[in-house]
This record gives C-alpha cells, sequence and structure tokens, in this order.
C-alpha cells in the first residue's frame, strides 16, 4: 500500500489515482477518504477490473470536503470534464434535481428536474429518490399543500391539522429557510421528525418509523454544505497554497470542474491565493496542506 493514504483524512471527500507518469488512472468519492482508498488494497473482490489499475498507481491526491453531498456532486464535476481511462462512466449516476416551492392556489412542494418558471427553486440537489424524501420530511411538518380553500379534501385535512390558508405564509417562510440552510430552521425541523420517529418505534410502528428516518437521512443529504454546484451560474478560480504546493480549483457556470496542483514558491502563490473568494478560502487553504502532506510522503 502506498504510504501517503495514511496522511488522507476520515472524512468526505474524492480522491484521485496517477500512475508514474502522472497521468490520471481514476477519480473517485467517499464518505471516508482513508478508509475507502485503503480498501483498494485490501479487498476488490467486487471490482476486479480495477486490480490491474492498482499495480500501476504511484500517487495519491485527495480534497476534503465539507460534506458527502459536496463529494458526490465534485466527482460527478470532474469527471464530466474529464473522464479517466478507469472510471467507466463520465459522471455520478444520481439523477439532478431541484425542489420548487409554490405559494398560489396549489401551494407545496415538488421535485423538479429543470429550472422553469417564476417560481422558487432550491438546489441542484443529487439523488431524486432523496430529494423526494426530504419533501415528503418537510411536508410532513410544514404540510403546505393543505393550506388551500377550494378544495374539499385538502381543506378537511387542513383543518386535521388545524391550519388553514392564514398558515401559507408562515409556513413557507420556515420552508424556504430550511431549504436556505438556516441553522436554527433546520434543527427545529429536524428535531421534529426525530421526535416523530421516536414516537412511532416506541408505539411499534416500526415501518413509519424507518420511513421518517429515511425523511431524516434525506434532509441531511440536501441541507449539508455544497459549494461545488450552484443554482446561481458563477465562475471563479480558487488557490490554496502549502508547503510549495499550490492547489487550483476553477469554477465555471456554478460548477467546480478541475482541480490541478503543481509546485509554487509563496511569492508565486500569494497573488493568487489573496484574490481566492472568502467562501472558498477554508476550503482551499485545508486542500492545499492536504496536497503538501501526500506529495511529501510520496517523494
Amino acid at each position: 500500500m502506498i504510504r501517503s493514504v495514511r496522511e488522507l483524512p476520515t472524512v468526505p471527500g474524492v480522491y484521485r489515482f496517477r500512475d508514474d507518469a502522472g497521468k490520471v488512472l481514476y477519480i473517485g468519492r467517499a464518505r471516508n477518504l482513508r478508509r475507502r482508498v485503503q480498501s483498494y488494497w485490501v479487498n476488490l473482490g467486487d471490482r476486479p477490473h480495477l486490480a490491474r489499475m492498482v499495480r500501476r498507481i504511484a500517487r495519491v491526491e485527495g480534497v476534503s470536503c465539507d460534506s458527502e453531498h459536496e463529494a458526490a456532486w465534485l466527482e460527478r464535476n470532474l469527471l464530466e470534464h474529464s473522464k479517466p481511462r478507469w472510471n467507466r462512466v463520465e459522471g455520478g449516476a444520481e439523477v439532478v434535481g431541484y425542489i420548487r416551492l409554490a405559494t398560489g392556489s396549489k401551494p407545496g412542494l415538488s421535485f423538479s428536474h429543470t429550472v422553469s418558471g417564476s417560481l422558487p427553486h432550491f438546489g441542484p440537489y443529487l439523488g431524486g429518490l432523496r430529494i423526494r424524501q426530504a419533501i415528503s420530511g418537510l411536508h410532513r411538518v410544514l404540510p403546505l399543500q393543505y393550506t388551500v380553500s377550494g378544495d374539499g379534501s385538502a381543506e378537511e385535512f387542513g383543518r386535521l391539522f388545524g391550519i388553514g390558508p392564514g398558515d401559507r405564509e408562515a409556513l413557507a417562510r420556515t420552508a424556504i429557510a430550511v431549504l436556505e440552510r438556516d441553522p436554527a430552521a433546520v434543527a427545529t425541523l429536524r428535531a421534529e421528525l426525530v421526535r416523530r420517529r421516536d414516537r412511532a418505534s416506541a408505539g411499534l410502528r416500526y415501518e413509519f418509523a424507518a420511513k421518517v428516518q429515511g425523511e431524516i437521512e434525506a434532509l441531511d443529504w440536501i441541507v449539508a454544505e455544497q459549494k461545488v454546484a450552484w443554482l446561481e451560474p458563477r465562475d471563479a478560480e480558487v488557490y490554496g497554497w502549502a508547503d510549495g504546493v499550490l492547489v487550483r480549483f476553477e469554477l465555471r457556470a456554478g460548477r467546480m470542474c478541475t482541480w490541478t496542483q503543481r509546485a509554487a514558491g509563496e511569492a508565486t502563490a500569494r497573488e493568487r491565493v489573496a484574490a481566492t473568494p472568502e467562501l472558498w478560502r477554508t476550503f482551499a487553504q485545508r486542500n492545499a496542506e492536504l496536497a503538501a502532506r501526500l506529495l511529501k510522503v510520496t517523494s
């Protein structure tokens, strides 16, 4: 096993293998970077096609991400931009989707494959099932779809929940706060889902408890920090420098699509690092330090 694997953090991220000529062999993502990369030298029972690749790995590189969702997006973006030989597909298998909020005569949250019309959209997110489970969890606590008038069955459900058209605005504001990742709003809604799950479990309604648990996990997925794919089509150059290694990430049309690293002196790197947007500085610095550690052990 390559010694640098032990320098990888035990956090979500993306990893990249290179051969001794510097050519990229494979890009992957992981919930736990160190454990995932170590597995290539421990057990390839379900991936025999990768055994020949492993014998060619000369260097491991990694990006530490702030969530599994961010790692999933970064892997997808990198593979869509450039697919190494040993990767079988250009991007991830997850469906890309958005959550659309309607507050008119048919209020509620819904899944959308694209952004269209004037209604507010949140995302993008990966995973059609997760997005729909998250919507189910939001509706469970914030039943916007029942704040209607003129629809007999929906109005009846609204009366059962103790809500009506007058509650629509407040429920919509709370949904927006959750989808915009307001910590207090997310914590409150999540706590209510946990309460309902635990109550169902205590009442031996295990199937329902499992359903709510799935909604909790989906909520965690969509509200997790994620900067590498934006609804806003921004461009940016992101640089980090540590111990002679300059790491560069390129953001185009809202997607982080390239990741490179090279040797550079501090004077060369200073201006680029200073121009990096504030949002990205911690991410870039952390990954420059990781790149420097991995390179040092490999050398």
